[in-house]
């Protein structure tokens, strides 16, 4: 199974539609706020290059990463093999 990591803000309205989703699917997640927490600010930042929200970061059993900006879900489909 795959590790699914959301970085996230309590008022981003895409990011509440991509948590909705991914529980509508029993898919669990860890989610940091990024608005609470500047470290996580950081760590997102280094991650990504940006300071978007939703940025989802999914790590797949070989250890790989598959990062997403934004609420694509047709890429989280196909990256977790929902599609």
């Amino acid at each position: 199974m795959s590790k699914i990591t959301i970085y996230s803000t309590a008022t981003c309205a895409y990011c509440k539609m991509l948590k909705g989703y991914l529980q509508s699917k029993d898919i669990a997640y860890e989610e940091k706020h990024v608005d609470q927490d500047q470290s996580l600010a950081m760590e997102m930042y280094e991650k990504s290059g940006q300071m978007g929200v939703p940025f989802t970061v999914i790590e797949k059993e070989d250890g790989s990463e598959e990062k997403i900006l934004g609420f694509d879900r047709q890429r989280v489909d196909s990256v977790l093999g929902l599609a």
